[in-house]
């Protein structure tokens, strides 16, 4: 490969610049800086603030335990000092730590001293740390200032964005020397507005906290679940160990492939905060790349290719499930509709050898969201049927065959567990269907506004799209009525079934009506929300509007026209969501780091472990964190630990018929030794938990519990694996002969 030598000016230039950035970057670290507290920035509901923001309990409150406390915090592991700064009249006051609901430390108050000083270790990462001041009610107690400070880092998100960006100024050096295959003018500035644009809809979260839309405190969970299943050595991960006040949660129910990318993050101690950040903006960057592929594949106008990038990645509902109802799943699932619309148009009039862009649409919402790729598999079924005379005349059912059985061997890994649990797992999943559908219906008026995070239930398709609609229109209804293309029909069966989608989601549709059909009743309480059908009901209008103003004869000489107003619509949607009110965004100097820490250790969120998919009659008053003995006189606990979903316990029983049950949720898969490394059965016991018969001979024994290896699991891994490395080396090879060909005389 030839490179083309930059001047040593230009080299220290650019060596000097990035130096300065990185060092910029670097002095803007908040990871060392103490979170701190003044009095009156506790959470309290008794007592007053004083002058000097300090927070004064009496004993006139009549008033004793926790009265004041700070916010939830997800912190990793290592060595901590907390600084309490206070005047108290009378001892038995105490400071204490406090982790999921349980205490884990705690610190008398001296009234003969003015400050507490006390070091601390956390053995794993925290995840709803929380100070409380617990009050004795006697005298009078100043709480002044709470500190507390990191003997390392409490994240290291400085670290991440430097290497970020090193690595980014890397990439350019290379570039920049590089002779050969060098991208074009057109593909620098097409693959710079996917990015800009991508960067653009990412904003609002970034300048904030985390919006605490719906079900984003358990997309938390699972990121920090994830972290510590890789820990714990699952590949992959099907239990998160400390879920459920450590009784460890099923995981393999909700798809996670993608959530890797955050957890790993976890692992190299960037902030939960900015590791969910970073996949909402691969995720609004992924959804331009789509886009753009799967367009650009079907139609060759720049103009609409470009074109959908925006429309697709500013579509407002991919805001409303980012900002208001903080679903993950749902957003990643959006990313692969393009596909899936395109691999279906390839596989029955394009090119057939594009088989695969069905594999890649179906497969990416395989491993974002279960009911996404059940409507898409729902599609692909109606739209086969309907052109099932083509496909069978041209045999294109080959390629059919082909995506079908591709994306089964690659996706076989998550599907076998999550069939085996759904069916034999003894799951609690009624809970799934408390929607009554029909009550959370839209508004048809509301379907040409502009996303509102200030109304939970607002959901809409945008003017943009509905201006896809208009476009459509034109093209299939007033230009092409007599002789339609292939893809004319194609594009007027996705403006047909974008209509049928937008009718369901609102009121007009006879959802109640049909609530009366048990076959209706139980699709739609499965599917909860009508307005999930807003996702491809837009992807279908982009496609619509894009291709459409493409091919119109009418519209051509407008087209620029369209293409500026289309985008600004859109652009409205990042115009409407509202980020910080505040413009300064520290009060004081001394707020600096708590402001930091409350952005990036999602400290106004929390975690959460749903219902559903946790063993039947499971609910939070039932679960415990200490092993239960049958007969506490019979059976003696001398020691227990966990680690992971590694458990050991020591007991001696002095009676026969006895048990003890584990603090861990009895999932499939769990199995349980002795000390001789004897296979024990393990039952079911109260509340789901892990339940061992003792052995009464008044011996000590040792029970070792731990998830292990499947063996169908383990089987579709292997199986899984082999085609994506099947996958890779026919590429490989592919490209290896591409290169080695030389071209005869005449070719």
């Amino acid at each position: 490969m030839q490179t083309r030598e930059l001047s040593w000016k230009n080299k220290i230039v650019y060596i000097v610049t990035v130096c300065i950035i990185t060092l910029l970057i670097w002095l803007g670290n908040e990871g060392h800086s103490p979170l701190v507290y003044k009095g009156s920035e506790m959470q309290h509901t008794v007592g007053v603030i004083d002058s000097e923001y300090a927070l004064i309990l009496r004993d006139a409150v009549a008033r004793h335990g926790t009265v004041a406390n700070t916010l939830q915090y997800v912190i990793n592991k290592g060595s901590y000092t907390v600084n309490l700064r206070y005047r108290a009249d009378s001892a038995d006051s105490a400071l204490e730590l406090w982790e999921q609901g349980k205490k884990i430390a705690g610190w008398t108050i001296d009234p003969s001293k003015k400050e507490l000083t006390a070091d601390f270790t956390l053995s794993k990462d925290a995840k709803q740390l929380q100070f409380k001041i617990n009050y004795s009610g006697k005298g009078e107690l100043v709480i002044q200032k709470l500190e507390l400070v990191p003997h390392t880092v409490f994240y290291s998100d400085t670290y991440f964005f430097m290497v970020l960006f090193l690595l980014g100024s890397l990439f350019i050096w290379w570039y920049l020397q590089k002779e050969g295959r060098r991208l074009t003018r057109e593909q620098v500035v097409d693959y710079s507005i996917i990015l800009g644009v991508a960067l653009l809809a990412t904003t609002p979260m970034m300048q904030t906290l985390l919006y605490n839309g719906d079900d984003l405190c358990y997309h938390l969970a699972r990121l920090e679940g994830l972290k510590d299943g890789i820990l714990d050595g699952q590949i992959p991960v099907n239990i998160l160990p400390d879920g459920l006040r450590g009784n460890g949660y099923l995981n393999a129910m909700y798809p996670y492939l993608f959530l890797y990318i955050g957890a790993c993050l976890r692992i190299f101690r960037v902030s939960l905060a900015l590791s969910y950040k970073v996949l909402i903006f691969l995720a609004n960057l992924s959804s331009g790349v789509c886009a753009y592929v799967a367009v650009k594949s079907m139609c060759r106008s720049r103009r609409s290719v470009l074109l959908s990038v925006v429309l697709y990645t500013l579509m407002p509902y991919r805001f409303t499930n980012i900002f208001s109802r903080g679903d993950l799943g749902e957003t990643l699932s959006l990313i692969f509709w393009p596909f899936v619309i395109a691999g279906l148009y390839h596989v029955i009039f394009g090119d057939r050898k594009r088989w695969y862009y069905l594999v890649l649409g179906i497969s990416g919402m395989l491993q974002s969201h279960i009911l996404s790729v059940a409507f898409a598999a729902a599609f692909c079924v109606i739209t086969a049927l309907v052109w099932c005379t083509r496909i069978i005349k041209e045999k294109r059912y080959i390629e059919i065959g082909r995506a079908v059985g591709m994306t089964l061997l690659l996706n076989l890994w998550y599907l076998v567990p999550f069939l085996l649990y759904y069916f034999k797992g003894d799951l609690s999943t009624e809970v799934l269907r408390w929607s009554g559908y029909f009550e959370q219906s839209i508004n048809p008026s509301n379907l040409t506004q502009s996303i509102s995070l200030y109304h939970k239930q607002y959901f809409s398709l945008g003017l943009a799209l509905f201006g896809c609609v208009g476009i459509g229109v034109i093209r299939l209804l007033c230009e092409s009525r007599e002789k339609r293309s292939d893809m004319d029909n194609y594009m007027l069966y996705l403006l047909v079934s974008g209509c049928v989608f937008t009718y369901m989601i609102t009121g007009y549709f006879p959802n109640r009506t049909l609530l009366a059909n048990d076959l209706f009743e139980s699709i739609v309480t499965m599917i909860q929300f009508p307005w999930r059908f807003l996702g491809p009901a837009s992807a279908c209008f982009m496609f619509v509007g894009v291709i459409g103003l493409a091919r119109s004869e009418l519209l051509r000489p407008y087209r620029n026209h369209i293409f500026t107003l289309l985008v600004g619509l859109n652009l409205l949607v990042i115009l409407s969501v509202p980020t910080d009110n505040s413009h300064m965004p520290y009060e004081s100097v001394e707020a600096v780091a708590s402001k930091g820490h409350e952005s990036k250790m999602a400290a106004n969120i929390g975690l959460f472990y749903p219902h559903e998919w946790r063993l039947n009659g499971v609910s939070d008053d039932r679960l415990v964190t200490d092993v239960i003995v049958s007969d506490p006189y019979g059976v003696t606990v001398h020691n227990y630990e966990k680690r992971g979903t590694k458990a050991a316990v020591a007991y001696t029983a002095v009676e026969d018929n006895c048990y003890i049950e584990l603090p861990i949720q009895n999932y499939l898969g769990y199995r349980a030794y002795d000390e001789n490394k004897s296979r024990l059965e393990i039952t079911r016991g109260e509340g789901g938990r892990i339940r061992i018969a003792a052995e009464g001979d008044g011996v000590r024994h040792t029970v070792y519990v731990r998830y292990g290896r499947v063996p169908l699991f383990m089987a579709a891994n292997v199986v899984s694996a082999l085609t994506v490395m099947a996958i890779g080396w026919w590429l490989w090879s592919r490209r290896r002969n591409r290169q080695q060909h030389v071209p005869a005389a005449g070719e």
